[in-house]
């Protein structure tokens, strides 16, 4: 069974002059140990799919499923990393990481075990009474990641996370990630990442998800292949990234595009159709 299944979903939203469809017939499905990137043109329904996803908004038509069951309501066991970071200026870091905890009614040695647990995890220790006007970009996302890690999530749903950031910083961020995803004794079961940054999707990502214009509909899920740590001066990554790029700026999927397999000679084609996802 799918962790997340997405079932022919449509999403309008009211207009001047009636309904404005963002997405229709939607369908795509998140594993258990999968790495899903979203990209699409801008304003195509990324970030308002993953609220979608998470119950924080619902779809006009289809299903959402999140273990077998129908998504209603706001889901506990996913948590969100935002652009904007998104923490409280009047809370210091440690109160930021401890509000999810604290809804939960967790008792204060938990809480308090499970925030010092998470500050370290993302290399924030000894700025525990820092307010985040105190903080750089990137320490503030880390406040961020380390607050929707707390909950210990079965599904981490992250809204383009690192565009905010300077490249420096970001290219940090994501390594850390990375670095996080790969340990199986931390949380997330899964991991649904939107993004406009093609390169970002394919270094990090397990497979790619292509959407179209507004309304989006599924243009391709691509594997990613690549071993890693990715190598992205690699013509396996950059063939790959111009394979979604041309794309998304084409509108429909090419044919004939690779998949990449880590440099190990011919590459297979890269399937034309969102099948299997």
């Amino acid at each position: 069974m799918p962790l997340i299944e997405i079932s022919d979903i449509g999403k309008n939203f009211a207009g001047r002059h009636g309904p404005v469809a963002i997405m229709e017939h939607v369908s795509f499905s998140v594993a258990n140990n999968d790495f899903l990137a979203i990209v699409g043109p801008s304003g195509c329904g990324k970030s308002t799919l993953l609220r979608l996803i998470q119950g924080l908004d619902h779809p006009s038509s289809g299903a959402i499923l999140f273990r077998g069951k129908p998504v209603m309501d706001v889901q506990l066991d996913m948590a969100m990393v935002f652009q904007s970071f998104a923490l409280y200026p009047w809370l210091n870091v440690k109160e930021n990481v401890a509000l999810g905890l604290e809804a939960r009614g967790w008792s204060e040695d938990r809480i308090e075990n499970q925030v010092a647990k998470y500050i370290e995890v993302t290399g924030m220790v000894g700025f525990e009474e820092a307010y985040p006007r105190e903080l750089s970009g990137g320490m503030r996302q880390r406040v961020g990641l380390a607050r929707a890690l707390a909950v210990e999530p079965a599904v981490l749903l992250m809204d383009e996370p690192f565009s905010s950031l300077d490249p420096l910083t970001a290219e940090s961020l994501r390594d850390e990630v990375l670095e996080l995803w790969a340990d199986p004794g931390l949380p997330p079961d899964a991991v649904v990442l939107v993004t406009h940054n093609i390169e970002e999707a394919v270094e990090m990502a397990d497979r790619i998800l292509v959407l179209s214009r507004r309304p989006s509909q599924v243009l391709a899920g691509v594997p990613v292949k690549l071993p890693r740590p990715r190598d992205r001066k690699s013509e396996a990554f950059y063939q790959l990234t111009d394979y979604v790029y041309s794309m998304i700026t084409e509108g429909s999927p090419r044919k004939g595009g690779t998949g990449g397999n880590g440099g190990r000679g011919q590459t297979p084609p890269v399937p034309a159709s969102a099948d299997g996802l």
